[in-house]
């Protein structure tokens, strides 16, 4: 059989090499060193943030992000159905309370129409009080933030941006990860750019953000002994996975454009499929192309082409999953469904590592065809 294909794996070479070699010879092997203030100051610049704290993973940073912000048992907080259960696993490791919001048909991102509906029914006093919004860029689009952010603006809800898929992209001159009182990025292997493991927490410089990077370094005090006045979390990123952090940020560019490239091209060859449709970043032109995803004619065909590349060797996947369909969120209360619901039942993403070749991704391109 052919060499698997992935869907996106991680992309790694000399560069990363040669970082990973230099910071183990520095002796800096530890949760702590020059790598780390180095990559957070990278990324506040990129995300247009003032301040940035890294940390183990991006649902780490969601969780600092929410107890920075006093959320706890009770509380409500909103977020997208459309998502992996990364953005809705926080909310309940602090006590909060979960209600998930339709998608936005356009953008694939949280629909501003339920937002502005749950929040005025609890400014009226007609539902409980929203203490937190998470809102997704979701498979690397953050198109739409904007409205999201003035709507919790006036409603003097705090937003947080889940721009966990979307490092790199753009949406009406702002970066992924600038939206929000606090913003997170991840770093997991499958992303844009890969620590292994990692994450960012990133916001306003201040006592919120540094609350959180206290929080992340399991509430150590500073003084001589170990003083502990808070309950802590081993959350922080080490120094050697901030330097392969490092060296992955320098080619992002480079990255975003031959996964752009990716996607162009599953654009052209699928072009003349009935039924089909790419994600809406074919008009945004700002997305980082994370993912290149479509929609397909509908659910049966979706479910051919997937068992058709898997017999090829090739890694593929359906959208995510709703979180209101998922077994362990039965019980929460949802506002809307259907779009969500609509996007998983034909949603598809094919391979698009950054690293994935020209041969290869033609190869995804004839299964597909010949389904």
């Amino acid at each position: 059989m052919s060499q698997r294909i992935y869907l996106s794996p991680p992309d790694t070479g000399k560069t990363e090499k040669q970082a990973l070699a230099t910071v183990l010879d520095s002796g800096w092997v530890a949760p702590a060193g020059p790598e780390i203030t180095l990559f957070e100051q990278d990324l506040a610049r990129l995300c247009q943030r003032e301040a940035a704290v890294a940390t183990i993973s991006g649902t780490a940073a969601l969780h600092l992000a929410l107890l920075s912000l006093g959320i706890g048992n009770g509380d409500v907080v909103l977020c997208p159905s459309f998502t992996f259960a990364a953005t809705a696993n926080p909310i309940f490791y602090c006590g909060a309370t979960a209600e998930f919001l339709d998608s936005d048909a356009t953008t694939w991102n949280l629909c501003p129409l339920r937002l502005e509906a749950r929040l005025s029914a609890a400014a009226a006093g007609k539902a409980a009080a929203v203490k937190a919004v998470i809102a997704c860029s979701i498979y690397g689009n953050c198109v739409g933030m904007a409205a999201i952010e003035a709507i919790c603006q006036r409603f003097d809800v705090p937003l947080i941006e889940d721009a966990a898929e979307a490092l790199g992209a753009l949406a009406e001159g702002r970066a992924a990860g600038s939206f929000g009182v606090f913003s997170l990025v991840s770093f997991n292997g499958n992303k844009i750019i890969t620590t292994s493991g990692g994450g960012v927490l990133l916001g306003k410089a201040g006592a919120a953000i540094e609350h959180a990077r206290y929080l992340s370094s399991q509430a150590r005090e500073p003084v001589r002994h170990y003083e502990h006045k808070s309950i802590g979390y081993n959350y922080r990123m080490s120094n050697v996975l901030a330097a392969l952090g490092r060296a992955q940020l320098s080619s992002l560019e480079k990255r975003i454009a031959r996964r752009k490239n990716h996607f162009q091209f599953y654009c052209n060859a699928f072009a003349t499929i009935p039924g089909w449709q790419p994600m809406p970043a074919l008009n945004w032109q700002d997305c980082n192309y994370w993912l290149s995803c479509f929609l397909v004619a509908d659910f049966d065909q979706r479910e051919r082409i997937l068992d058709r590349l898997e017999a090829a060797n090739i890694e593929a996947r359906p959208l995510w999953k709703p979180l209101h369909l998922q077994p362990a969120y039965q019980q929460i209360k949802t506002h809307g469904g259907e779009v969500a619901a609509a996007l998983f039942a034909r949603g598809i993403c094919l391979p698009s590592g950054s690293g994935m070749s020209d041969a290869q991704r033609a190869r995804v391109a004839e299964v597909v065809l010949a389904v």
